[in-house]
C-alpha cells in the first residue's frame, strides 16, 4: 500500500514551490518522516533534503438548508511539506 494519497496542487502550494523548492502531499496518517521520504524518493527520482509533516484534524461543519439543518464532519488527513534538493523538481502534470 502506498504511503503517498495525492500531491497538494493550489495556489498558496504552486507559489512555495516556486520560492523554495518545496512540494506538498497528502499522506497516510501512520507514515513517518523516514518512510515518507523514501517512497518520494523512488516515486519521482529525486533527492529529498528535509520533510515536515502536520496533522490536520477534522471539523465540524453544519449549514441550514430548506429541509433543515444538516450536520456533517470533514475528514482528518495528514500533510507533509517536502524540501527538495537545488536543481530537482517535480512535474505533477507531465503524464496529462
Amino acid at each position: 500500500m502506498s504511503i503517498i494519497i495525492k500531491p497538494l496542487v493550489s495556489e498558496k502550494m504552486t507559489s512555495i514551490t516556486e520560492k523554495q523548492n518545496k512540494f506538498g502531499f497528502i499522506v497516510r496518517p501512520n507514515a513517518n518522516k523516514i518512510e515518507i521520504k523514501k517512497e518520494i524518493e523512488a516515486r519521482y527520482n529525486v533527492t529529498v533534503t528535509d520533510v515536515n509533516t502536520c496533522i490536520y484534524a477534522g471539523k465540524n461543519k453544519s449549514r441550514y438548508t430548506k429541509a433543515g439543518l444538516i450536520q456533517g464532519r470533514t475528514n482528518a488527513f495528514k500533510k507533509a511539506i517536502v524540501t527538495l534538493k537545488e536543481g530537482d523538481s517535480i512535474d505533477f502534470y507531465s503524464n496529462i
